[in-house]
C-alpha cells in the first residue's frame, strides 16, 4: 500500500507545492511568467488553458508534466499513488533495453504485483496469473495486460474523483476566468 508522501519523488512533490501555490500569480499575469523565474521553470510553467485540458481526456492529464504532478499528489492523498507508479514503471519498462529487462521486471513485480508486493496493485487473479507467466519469456510488453487494467482503473475511478477535488475545481475556475 502506499507510503505516503514520503514516497512521492521529491521534485514531484516539490513542483505540485510550487503550483498550487504560484497558481494565482501564474492565471492572473497576462504573460505567465513571474520576475525572476528561472529558464530551466520555463518548461515547467502552466499555461492559463492547461488546466481545461486535462478534463477533456485521462490522457492529456497524464501527458502533462504539471498535470501529472498534481494528479500523482492527489492519488498520494487518496493512498493509491501505487496505480500511477506502477503506471510509470511500466511506461519506463518499455523503453528498456534488452539486456536489462529480467532486472526491472524482477523489481516492478515484486514491488507492485507479487502477493507480498510492498505497494501490490489492484489486480484480478487472472491478470495476475498472466502477468507472472509472461514473467517466463519477457518482452517489453509483459506487464501491458495489467498495465491496461490499471490505466482503466485510475480513468474510471481516480481522474473523474480528481476532476472533482479542491485543487482541480480551483485550477479549473481560475483558467476560465483567466
Amino acid at each position: 500500500m502506499c507510503r505516503g508522501l514520503e514516497s512521492l519523488p521529491l521534485t514531484c512533490l516539490e513542483r505540485a507545492k510550487e503550483l498550487r501555490a504560484l497558481l494565482g500569480s501564474l492565471l492572473q499575469k497576462s504573460d505567465h511568467s513571474l520576475p525572476g523565474q528561472s529558464k530551466k521553470s520555463d518548461k515547467h510553467r502552466l499555461s492559463v488553458d492547461e488546466p481545461l485540458k486535462w478534463k477533456e481526456s485521462f490522457d492529456n492529464l497524464l501527458c502533462s508534466q504539471n498535470g501529472l504532478c498534481l494528479f500523482r499528489a492527489f492519488l498520494v492523498s487518496e493512498f493509491s499513488e501505487e496505480n500511477i507508479a506502477f503506471y510509470l514503471a511500466c511506461e519506463d519498462f518499455r523503453a528498456t533495453k534488452p539486456t536489462k529487462l529480467s532486472t526491472k521486471a524482477k523489481k516492478i513485480y515484486d514491488e507492485f504485483i507479487g502477493s507480498d508486493a510492498p505497494r501490490e496493485v489492484n489486480l484480478d487473479h487472472v491478470t495476475k496469473a498472466a502477468t507472472k507467466k509472461n514473467m517466463e519469456q519477457l518482452c517489453q510488453s509483459c506487464f501491458d495486460l495489467a498495465q491496461a487494467k490499471i490505466y482503466s482503473l485510475m480513468e474510471k475511478d481516480c481522474y473523474p474523483r480528481f476532476l472533482k477535488s479542491s485543487t482541480y475545481l480551483e485550477l479549473s475556475r481560475k483558467a476560465k476566468t483567466g
